[in-house]
């Protein structure tokens, strides 16, 4: 729970003032060093852990060694884990091979069972029957957004769903404000996949000409290594890759003009059923939203909407030049539309008390 991802900020957010009426059993692919927080976690290691020189093939290779020869194995040390927790409600989140383990075991106990449905399912390595199963059996179905639970509804089967994410404290919400043309931050938080680096190369082909005018930039990542492309470049690069709270990053946040959001356009189950809680939390910041992504996705679809982000919906040095040169000009007009919207759709307060309620 205590890393810089969208699941685990989700997750905080849920258990928010909560905190010892909740406990985390997560799986753990990786060698890192976890952080360490207010909510009681077990973590359960597969074997064999992910490392940095698996690459490709390799990756691939022991991924199904882990999820299928070893499968097994990890499974019954998660029940063994699980059989010493005294609960009441089973929360599981639809992705990966280990989403449905302790499902039986929790029917046996007479447990509730509520499942999170963050992404559309061929994009979390579940299959339709998987899904389907899931869907059907949950006594409570969380989604992220209308249209994953619509779209779930029509090809499993109609069934209530609720939709949860993320959200932010009406005090929590910045003012807007207007870009500071001394130094102009564009800043991105959160994991950064292969698939997402030809839309930060254009973003950084459009700066590399807004910064031969005279103008300032420095690109700001929070959570990613460093990258190839960005090297040689006329604006400033900074890579924050340590873990810090979600009230640093609100801090963080505040201190840049140009908030970066990237849908990739390569895979279209992701992009049009999917709502990143990265967008929650820059809605809530001062600065404007830069969205680079296609048109018809969940996300631009919303902020669009409401007129609360600058949209760039190609791969176009061009476009992103004219879209970087609207927030530069119009003050913060985008700014003022995302609080609204923050405040009538993410209120997390309401989205908190929806989230507990069947057991309240």
């Amino acid at each position: 729970m205590y890393e810089n991802s969208g699941a685990s900020r989700y997750l905080r957010q849920m258990c928010l003032h909560r905190e010892n009426r909740s406990i985390s059993l997560f799986v753990d692919y990786s060698s890192r060093n976890r952080k360490h927080g207010t909510v009681k976690e077990y973590s359960v290691s597969v074997f064999p852990k992910q490392k940095t020189w698996m690459r490709w093939k390799l990756r691939s290779f022991f991924s199904w060694v882990r999820d299928s020869l070893f499968f097994i194995y990890t499974s019954n040390k998660i029940r063994k884990i699980a059989k010493g927790i005294t609960y009441d409600v089973l929360h599981i989140i639809n992705q990966g091979a280990y989403s449905e383990v302790l499902c039986e075991d929790a029917q046996q106990d007479n447990k509730e069972l509520w499942v999170s449905f963050h992404d559309h399912f061929t994009t979390t390595g579940r299959t339709f029957n998987d899904t389907k199963k899931l869907w059907i059996r949950a006594d409570r179905r969380l989604v992220i957004s209308k249209e994953l639970g619509d779209l779930y509804n029509n090809i499993f089967g109609q069934k209530n769903y609720e939709t949860i994410t993320d959200g932010i404290k009406f005090h929590d919400i910045s003012e807007a404000k207007c870009v500071n043309k001394q130094e102009i931050i564009v800043y991105f938080a959160g994991l950064m996949h292969y698939d997402y680096y030809p839309l930060v190369k254009v973003l950084a082909d459009a700066l590399d000409v807004l910064s031969d005018n005279n103008l300032c930039f420095k690109l700001v990542l929070r959570g990613v290594s460093e990258l190839k492309i960005l090297n040689n470049r006329n604006f400033t690069i900074e890579y924050r890759n340590d873990f810090i709270s979600d009230q640093e990053i609100a801090i963080e946040m505040n201190s840049a003009s140009i908030l970066y959001l990237p849908i990739k356009f390569s895979i279209p189950e992701f992009y049009l059923y999917s709502l990143s809680t990265k967008m929650i939390s820059y809605l809530g910041a001062s600065g404007t939203i830069l969205y680079h992504g296609p048109r018809e996705s969940a996300a631009a679809k919303l902020l669009e909407k409401a007129n609360a982000a600058v949209i760039c919906q190609s791969l176009e040095v061009d476009d992103m030049f004219v879209a970087l040169n609207e927030i530069l000009s119009n003050d913060n007009k985008y700014s003022k539309n995302a609080k609204q919207l923050v405040k009538n759709d993410f209120n997390l307060e309401i989205i908190q008390n929806r989230f507990w309620q069947e057991i309240l």
